[in-house]
């Protein structure tokens, strides 16, 4: 199978991929949306277009992807199973399909009582592993979930999944993830890594398992921007570890901005150096701005042009 997007021949070619975040805005106004994406444009393989994240109303990530395509650039979209089910999961993944979107990360999304709208409905009519074998399904065999068959056959599209190296018990994260492949994951990005111990002790069990040559792990990287984001990420964010030892760089830094950049900087260049992570997702969230900046000062541009 041809290789479906720029993403996916950047990975399979065996180059480091850098893939950047943006969150689409509580408005229809995507206007600085658009600045950031302009930004970044030649420091990213692809864009990824978080889906209500938090559980709060945003802009479609669907609706966002076709704008990033006018704008010639290349989307992920990500698509939870917690506001929709089977039938508009699928109606919306060939919908984004129709007007050239070829990755998609599939996940479970967080609790709707996290969000701003508590009185919403989870829906979960399929978990995230089953919308991973769907699509996988709907790509390869062409047919629906209740086994209808698809007018037309589905082009090639590249599936990811999202893994939680930190999350307890720690022992069972490497097979959830091998049961992410069996399903038909192709791409995996992690939670966002601070704890780079524990990250590698949890990369040495994939490679054990031989997962790394299975699937293509692109490792979570956030900039933090001050204490106080240290500090909510440390005690708010479920299934996120951020060492006391980071905490007390960021605090004794004149400049914490530039620390937390510094920092970022730092994880990748460690990140490159373990085997099996194939890439990183660099997550600046609210921060967008800086990601040239640490893509630069990670050695990762110019970005590889491939014909």
């Amino acid at each position: 199978m041809n290789p479906a997007s720029n993403l996916q021949k950047m990975l399979e070619s065996g180059h480091f991929a850098v893939s950047g975040e943006l969150g689409p805005p509580k408005s229809a106004d995507i206007e600085t949306l658009k600045h950031h994406a302009h930004d970044m444009r030649n420091h990213v393989d692809a864009y990824n277009i978080t889906d209500n994240q938090t559980a709060i109303v945003r802009t479609s990530s669907i609706g966002v992807a076709a704008t990033l395509i006018q704008m010639g650039l290349e989307p992920t979209v990500q698509m939870t199973v917690r506001d929709r089910n089977r039938i508009c999961l699928q109606s919306d993944l060939l919908g984004a399909v129709s007007f050239g979107v070829r990755n998609f990360l599939c996940l479970q999304g967080d609790h709707a009582k996290f969000g701003n709208e508590p009185g919403s409905k989870n829906v979960n009519d399929v978990d995230s592993m089953q919308w991973i074998q769907a699509v996988k399904n709907m790509r390869d065999d062409g047919v629906f979930i209740g086994g209808e068959k698809l007018e037309h056959p589905l082009p090639p599209v590249f599936i990811g999944a999202v893994a939680n190296p930190f999350a307890d018990p720690f022992e069972y994260r490497p097979y959830r993830l091998a049961k992410k492949i069996a399903a038909g994951a192709q791409f995996v990005q992690t939670q966002c890594i601070f704890d780079l111990d524990r990250f590698e002790k949890w990369m040495e069990k994939v490679r054990e398992l031989g997962l790394h040559k299975k699937v293509k792990i692109i490792g979570g990287v956030t900039p933090i921007k001050s204490i106080g984001a240290a500090r909510y990420m440390q005690n708010n964010v479920s299934g996120m570890i951020v060492p006391e030892e980071l905490i007390t760089r960021i605090k004794g830094a004149q400049d914490k901005k530039k620390e937390g950049i510094q920092i970022a900087v730092e994880t990748i260049q460690r990140l490159r150096e373990i085997e099996g992570v194939a890439g990183v997702h660099v997550m600046a969230i609210a921060w967008e701005e800086v990601v040239p900046e640490i893509v630069e000062r990670a050695g990762l541009y110019p970005r590889p042009q491939l014909s």
